[in-house]
């Protein structure tokens, strides 16, 4: 670690979450830096406050900035007392010591020496020894103590564990009352530090649990238990078990009274013995509430459409089947429509038909369509395959809705609604709650609404199960397409999608097909033969780009993690013109394929985006890495890659809402706790053009016939069947 030491002298950048970029005259510097000394340097970090009469020692490291050249990135910072009589006198009769002159100063120097400054904190009655009057003493001590604080409160935030980043966004929050906020209740202060670290600091202030982290950990064990299961609600005695067994907090006698004041604070709702974090609740009462208002104001599009859809069918040169058509009229004559199929079953032809369909009955032109249609999909990846497939704009829900990321709330909503008359959403099976509700919110009361989707993936990441219960409720017009169409006479993935999805082999999975292989080997050969497929694909001429190997679990010896190693090795080895990075024991290299795992509305990127790495250095820190998402070119500090991971290999949770050209997917026995019928579908139905399968044919069959899978505790299926809004 090096330091330098010196004045602040000006800001060139200042961020609005403490991000500073200034100049900085070097007075002294650590050994190797002598060269600053005298010279004015750029420095970046995160930082509280800066003034130009004080002097700072700032510690990080001075690297080279391939694009702003030398500057010394600052990782931690601390004011400098003043030190030897000048600089006492200087300090005293600055503009920050109120009532303080030349002269008095001068005295008081006299009078208590080097050490006036820490005498006067230590004991205002010291200035009184200088002969000042009461007046003088309290307004000088006064400001010292106030100039200090901020020095004080940061010394005592590090103390306690909190990060350079933490504190500098705590004291643009709060200032100095900050050190009232964390004695009083420490967890308030949860949407800016993680809740572990918030309960490992309360440890340090407290020896035992009081009522404030009693409440804490309630709301929190709530958060967790919906997270994990994907739950809307939970029951009491679950609460109870999660309590005592991660928290160590027994409630056996308690629990009612500590709960009854969380409903009250409109925290907790309860409700036939469900116990709901209140913005759950809320979200399915407003998913009800909505959806009913949309159906009450039905406006059934139904003339001339027969045809209508014979031009169509003339002008696109194809064919719709019975239930394609049925599909469209039903959507045209119902403001809320629900259309579900598999892979192979023509949802992508419905879509392109109904938006003809809508835009020849309402006379709409090209131009004047994103005006009145909007295109939704979850995930980034998938609003893009929408765009490609329609030649229409799509976008993800989150920025159609103006997402804020930083605060987490939508600009557009129930007061600020978006105009469309048509509302197209593709991928529902990977929507949650909160993301329905807030996407009824946001459109009219007078659209009519299209959901499309897979019932037979996955769910939500999230808390929900949004598709099914809309499915199960029976209040909309539900339409399975089930129609397969091939890619060939010999394909077989849709074929196989399906006896998956009904649990049902009826054909040999072992035989080879025109898009279809399945390898056998045990699990110790999985890596080595992976390796094979992947080599010989690429000499066949495959565009690495197109292959995606799926896998179940991110740990184990055939886990994404560890195949990742090995995938990069193939499709991106080691060169002397490709710059990486170590990140622990992970490289980054450009050219790269990495996978995003948050949200970002600001660079348009989000959860499970992928993209390809095309910039990397060690020396940098606020450009530390460049990756292109989809010709979308993102820059991220080095504190940021955490957020992104390889995607040689990716989860089956994670390739939801994608397809690709060639997928490759190991299943063994290793994997068994993750082999369950849902996620095999989920995986298999992502192939778009070849599925090679490789691992053990028990295994295999063990998840085709394992219908295993936590059914999600959600209330939205009862509340719309009850009308309990």
């Amino acid at each position: 670690m090096e330091y330098i030491k010196g004045k602040y002298k000006s800001s060139i950048f200042d961020g609005n979450n403490g991000y500073k970029v200034g100049l900085f005259r070097v007075k002294e510097a650590s050994e190797g830096l002598e060269d600053l000394i005298n010279k004015t340097i750029t420095f970046t970090g995160y930082f509280h406050e800066l003034n130009g009469e004080d002097v700072y020692i700032f510690n990080g490291n001075y690297i080279m900035h391939e694009r702003f050249g030398e500057q010394f990135q600052v990782s931690s910072y601390e004011r400098v007392e003043p030190e030897g009589a000048d600089a006492i006198i200087e300090f005293l009769s600055s503009s920050f010591v109120k009532g303080c002159g030349e002269k008095t100063a001068q005295k008081i120097v006299d009078v208590l020496g080097d050490d006036a400054i820490k005498l006067i904190k230590e004991d205002k009655n010291n200035l009184y020894k200088v002969g000042l009057t009461p007046r003088q003493t309290e307004n000088i001590y006064t400001s010292i103590m106030n100039y200090y604080d901020s020095d004080e409160t940061i010394i005592y935030l590090k103390s306690l564990g909190f990060s350079v980043k933490e504190i500098t966004t705590l004291l643009n929050l709060y200032g100095n009352k900050i050190r009232n906020i964390i004695d009083t209740d420490i967890y308030t202060l949860i949407d800016y530090v993680p809740f572990d670290k918030l309960d490992s600091i309360y440890f340090k202030l407290y020896d035992e649990t009081k009522d404030i982290r009693t409440y804490a950990c309630l709301v929190e064990t709530l958060k967790r238990l919906s997270f994990s299961n994907g739950d809307t609600f939970s029951y009491k005695a679950e609460i109870y078990d999660f309590m005592l067994n991660v928290f160590n907090i027994d409630l056996y006698d308690q629990m009612d009274e500590y709960i009854s004041k969380l409903v009250y604070r409109g925290i907790i709702k309860i409700c036939d013995e469900r116990y709901y974090l209140m913005e759950n609740y809320q979200d399915e009462q407003a998913i009800v509430r909505l959806l009913n208002l949309i159906k009450s104001h039905n406006r059934p599009l139904t003339r001339n459409v027969d045809n209508i859809v014979e031009a169509i069918q003339k002008e696109q040169a194809l064919s719709y089947n019975k239930e394609q058509i049925s599909a469209m009229k039903t959507a045209l004559s119902n403001s809320v429509t629900i259309i579900t199929g598999g892979p192979g079953t023509g949802k992508t032809t419905l879509i392109n038909g109904l938006l003809r369909l809508y835009q020849e009955m309402s006379d709409i032109t090209d131009t004047n369509m994103p005006n009145k249609v909007a295109l939704l999909a979850p995930t980034g990846r998938a609003s893009k395959r929408m765009s490609e497939t329609t030649n229409f704009k799509a976008s993800t829900i989150h920025r159609y809705l103006k997402w804020n990321h930083e605060t987490n709330e939508f600009g557009v909503n129930e007061y600020n609604p978006n105009p469309q008359d048509l509302i197209i959403v593709d991928e529902v099976s990977m929507i949650d709650t909160s993301l329905l509700a807030n996407l009824l919110r946001g459109i009219s009361s007078m659209a009519k609404i299209v959901f499309v989707g897979d019932e037979n993936q996955l769910p939500s990441v999230g808390a929900g199960n949004v598709l099914k219960d809309l499915i199960d409720s029976n209040e909309f017009p539900h339409i399975r397409l089930t129609s397969i169409y091939r890619q060939s006479e010999n394909s077989f993935i849709p074929i196989l999608a399906s006896e998956i999805k009904n649990g049902d082999l009826t054909s040999n999975f072992e035989e080879k097909r025109d898009d279809y292989n399945f390898l056998k080997c045990d699990r110790l050969h999985i890596k080595s033969m992976l390796k094979e497929i992947v080599s010989r694909s690429l000499e066949h001429g495959l565009d690495k780009k197109d292959i995606q190997v799926l896998a179940p679990m991110y740990k184990g010896e055939n886990g994404i993690d560890n195949l990742n190693v090995i995938l990069q090795e193939i499709l991106n080895p080691a060169s002397y013109n490709l710059d990486e990075v170590h990140i622990g024991k992970i490289i980054y290299r450009v050219n790269d394929k990495v996978i995003n795992l948050l949200n970002n509305i600001d660079e348009n990127i989000f959860n499970g985006d992928i993209g390809y790495i095309v910039d990397v250095n060690p020396k940098k820190n606020s450009e530390f890495m460049t990756v292109d998402f989809y010709g979308n070119w993102v820059t991220f500090k080095r504190e940021e890659v955490g957020q992104l991971r390889h995607a040689y290999a990716m989860s089956i949770h994670k390739s939801q809402g994608s397809e690709f050209n060639h997928v490759i997917m190991p299943i063994t026995k290793e994997y068994n706790k993750m082999l369950y019928n849902k996620l095999l579908y989920t995986g298999v139905s992502r192939a778009k053009k070849s599925l090679v399968i490789i691992g053990s044919p028990e295994a295999f069959e063990y998840a085709v016939n394992n219908n295993y899978s936590i059914e999600r505790k959600t209330s939205l299926k009862e509340f719309l069947m009850h009308k309990n809004t």
